[in-house]
């Protein structure tokens, strides 16, 4: 007789939780694909035609969860895991990750929140209002500078804050590239600096404009892949827990009527092994709402006088959106490469850029259509 009672207290026990604690759960996704066309995209200055690997000249494709759950008393856990795929072939991205764009676990509140896995850097997190053009696979900044693309962190905590207009925020990974194409896991033996990987931002926004400042320092580790310098050279060697990588950011927006504009500089110093490098990047942009339209323009300019290789890129985007979830685009792009180490292309925003070859100018153009669930 007593059976019956214990599976009752049991299943109320079940049931009655979510008075306790409520969650939810949200699927959420983009996929974004077109055909491209660039010009001088081989050794031999042939031009090619073909779909993005990454997915687009607005954003990324990507499907992901994510999830919080009350704790009471304004405390709450939550959870993010998302994938990036390549819609043209449908393989996955970031070294093949199931879930290469961000996985990580945390708890939030009033103060701020405490995450925990691999994470965006705050250098991301501190371009994205200034940044017009985004992670874009043609013209984007990731095509002077790669880490710029998607900037993570594996084996990462991070906090971000946000008091009033004020948003400060810091990341420490214990091993900033996990995977195979990064090698670089984090300490072995009794080297404790090696791979390790961190970040600091402050960022104030108003109403109608806003200013930030960023950090970040990469160190090297035995084993670690070579530091890209000009995306598509050979990159400097990284393999020692004293080699570091550092980069400052400080960039503004400003709202006026439907007018937003963005600009940024970015300072990097890099001490590899044997090779030392230094580049600074200016980017400045513009985007206009007009009706169902979206125009964006972009400018970004490089200088590398160590490598001789400079390089000014120049983007313009248009975005008609059918709906809420559903736009068509066009992207055209301009690269001008001065300098006999100058091989950058208006494409190395995709995973695998065009070939080209030095001191050669790039165009590219694309037209795509993207939609978001």
């Amino acid at each position: 007789m007593r059976k019956p009672g214990l599976a009752l207290l049991l299943t109320s026990s079940i049931v009655s939780g979510p008075v306790f604690a409520q969650s939810s759960i949200t699927l959420y996704g983009i996929v974004d694909t077109g055909v491209e066309f660039i010009t001088h995209a081989t050794p031999t200055g042939g031009s090619v035609a073909r779909l993005p690997v990454i997915g687009g000249g607005d954003v990324p494709s990507r499907w992901g969860l994510k999830g919080s759950e009350d704790l009471g008393g304004g405390l709450k856990a939550i959870f993010t895991l998302e994938n990036g795929f390549a819609v043209s072939n449908g393989t996955a991205l970031q070294a093949n990750r199931l879930f290469g764009r961000q996985a990580y676990v945390g708890l939030s509140s009033t103060w701020g929140q405490l995450t925990f896995g691999r994470q965006y850097s705050m250098q991301t997190w501190g371009m994205i209002d200034a940044n017009i053009m985004g992670a874009a696979g043609i013209g984007g900044v990731g095509s002077l500078d790669s880490a710029l693309l998607a900037d993570r962190f594996d084996n990462s905590l991070s906090y971000i804050g946000k008091f009033s207009g004020l948003t400060v925020g810091a990341s420490y990974s214990f091993g900033r590239d996990a995977s195979a194409a990064g090698n670089c896991g984090g300490q072995t033996g009794n080297d404790f600096l090696a791979c390790r990987g961190l970040s600091a931002m402050l960022k104030y926004d108003a109403s109608f404009w806003g200013v930030a400042a960023t950090y970040e320092e990469l160190r090297g580790g035995a084993g670690s892949a070579p530091i890209a310098v000009v995306p598509g050279a050979r990159g400097a060697a990284f393999t020692q827990s004293g080699d570091t990588d550092r980069r400052y950011q400080l960039n503004a927006h400003l709202t006026t009527g439907p007018v937003r504009f963005g600009a940024g500089w970015i300072h990097r110093i890099l001490h590899g092994d044997i090779r030392s490098a230094k580049t600074d990047i200016e980017y400045l942009g513009a985007s206009l709402l007009y009706g169902a339209w979206v125009f964006d323009a972009q400018v970004s300019h490089i200088s590398n006088s160590k490598d001789d290789a400079n390089g000014t890129l120049s983007v313009v985007r248009a975005n008609y959106n059918l709906s809420k979830r559903t736009a068509v685009y066009g992207v055209l792009g301009y690269m001008k490469n001065n300098g006999k180490g100058a091989i950058y292309s208006v494409s190395a925003g995709t995973a695998v850029p065009a070939a080209r070859f030095a001191g050669s100018n790039q165009i590219g153009l694309e037209m795509g259509i993207r939609h978001t669930f």
